[in-house]
């Protein structure tokens, strides 16, 4: 199975900057909102007809799940995770819900969001597959990935469905993964995988570290 890892953060704290030094040709980017990356563009090309490009847009966790499992690249990101539910929620917020219509639109919601999870962890063993998500904090503190409705919050723990979930964090103007677990968030890591509690927002470490860690190889 391949080795999915979840990055959580607030807005403007490095997720997506993190690819920075990721090889285009390398990567599937997924992403749930078409938007410009936030650093010099290198080589980073939309997919479409004729040309071998990297990026690929969509909210749709069909179709999510059809590219992860049809591109040939060894690393596939998701940016940004939340957005599939989000956007999902905000197309259908206007349906008229009668009886357990609403539960079954929060539902089908929070299964689309488990398929594209569970779709991340069940690849080929040598591929990694990191989504980029936005985080909330409850009333007591606790601060994990954001979702929508309480389904997932409640009966699915997404960073539950992983092993590895790491937190943006911007000390002293750096910006850097936290990699420890601090109490009140859902960071975890495997012992060893990283040497301290906090790291450089380098996507590319990271995926190096953990092709290291689990003695990954490419399919022959």
């Amino acid at each position: 199975m391949s080795i999915a890892t979840l990055i959580i953060g607030e807005s403007g704290t490095g997720k997506s900057a993190s690819l920075r030094n990721l090889n285009p040709s390398d990567v599937l980017l997924i992403q749930a909102v078409n938007k410009p990356l936030p650093f010099k563009v290198l080589g980073w090309k939309h997919l479409a007809p004729g040309v071998a490009g990297s990026i690929f847009v969509s909210d749709d966790s069909h179709k999510i799940v059809e590219a992860m499992k049809r591109t040939s690249k060894e690393i596939i990101v998701v940016d940004d995770f939340q957005y599939v539910m989000a956007n999902e929620f905000m197309r259908r917020v206007t349906d008229v819900e009668i009886g357990n219509a609403a539960f079954a639109k929060y539902n089908e919601i929070a299964r689309h969001a488990w398929d594209v999870l569970t779709a991340a962890a069940s690849l080929p063993e040598h591929k990694r597959v990191y989504l980029l998500s936005h985080t909330s904090t409850d009333d007591f503190g606790k601060t994990k990935i954001k979702t929508i409705g309480k389904l997932l919050d409640e009966k699915i723990v997404l960073e539950g469905l992983v092993s590895i979930v790491l937190r943006t964090a911007v000390i002293n103007e750096q910006y850097l993964f936290n990699t420890k677990n601090n109490g009140a968030d859902t960071v975890k890591s495997p012992i060893g995988l990283f040497e301290g509690q906090q790291i450089p927002n380098d996507l590319a470490a990271v995926d190096a570290a953990i092709v290291d860690f689990y003695s990954l190889k490419a399919a022959a």
